[in-house]
């Protein structure tokens, strides 16, 4: 175990901590399971990518647990501060650099670390409160912090940010997730309500934000075109009826194809589904 994590995971057994890294793991399987999604790995394939399989995405997700518990640990019962965004920081690198480790360099779940890092520290944080726009709050509060320890070389991720003048992972965070409180959960929760099935349900969040994000997966595998091919594809399905209409799943393998073809992956989106399947875990925990 890495340093950070080490200092931070303690012996004794912490049932919220438990609790709150099996969730965001549970998450993460579920996004990676979740099929047919489009040009993402999924049950049926490696979808746009080369380097990416489904059993390599499941280990990845069981390699973060010890990081999703390092990470509540440290923030139990904590306000934020500098200290606390510094000492998660370098909690996620370690667990990236465990991820990295497990899955020979592919990047499997960083943007995932970073996302579900911030929920689970923010819930940790209020364990009375996990209404997801106060958890989203709070995991903002932390993103806005500066941390020293970020290393000065730059990712791919922070050159396209640049390169288009957009925020990406980090901003979205520092908003308070937009996408997942304004489109992810609601769609999800009316999908249930309307009657789909789990699998739809999930289905349609996530192209619900693919509709509006500035997904930087996409950006800096096709560009512009790729992007709009991506939001215009997902607004096809929905406006269709959904993927739980014969009309939206034609549209669902219509824009399969396209993201096939241009090779472009929406992680950014599929990292936003496992925040929005977290936060939906979180609720159903707290109301049990």
């Amino acid at each position: 175990m890495h340093s950070a994590l080490r200092s931070a995971v303690r012996t004794a057994v912490d049932p919220l901590a438990d609790r709150l890294a099996a969730h965001a793991v549970a998450a993460l399987v579920d996004e990676a399971e979740l099929s047919p999604k489009p040009g993402l790995v999924d049950s049926r394939g490696s979808g746009a990518h080369s380097d990416l399989t489904l059993a390599l995405m499941r280990r990845s997700a069981a390699t973060l647990g010890p990081t999703f518990l390092a990470m509540a640990l440290e923030a139990q019962y904590r306000a934020p501060g500098i200290g606390l965004r510094e000492a998660l920081g370098a909690i996620g690198r370690d667990g990236e650099a465990a991820m990295m480790h497990v899955t020979q360099g592919v990047n499997t779940h960083r943007g995932a670390i970073w996302a579900l890092g911030l929920l689970v520290a923010a819930a940790a944080m209020q364990p009375g409160d996990w209404r997801p726009d106060a958890v989203a709050a709070r995991a903002a509060a932390l993103a806005r912090l500066p941390d020293r320890g970020i290393p000065p070389e730059r990712r791919k991720g922070d050159d396209v940010c640049k390169a288009y003048g957009i925020r990406g992972a980090r901003g979205e965070a520092q908003d308070g997730f937009p996408h997942v409180l304004t489109l992810g959960l609601p769609t999800l929760l009316a999908s249930r309500r309307r009657g789909c099935n789990e699998t739809a349900a999930r289905l349609n969040a996530l192209l619900a934000m693919m509709t509006r994000l500035v997904d930087t997966c996409v950006l800096s595998r096709g560009g512009l075109p790729a992007l709009e091919s991506m939001r215009q594809g997902a607004c096809r399905v929905l406006n269709a009826g959904g993927v739980d209409t014969l009309p939206g799943r034609r549209a669902l393998m219509q824009l399969d194809q396209k993201m096939l073809e241009l090779r472009a992956s929406p992680g950014g989106a599929a990292d936003l589904l496992a925040a929005t399947l977290l936060l939906d875990r979180l609720v159903s925990d707290s109301s049990d």
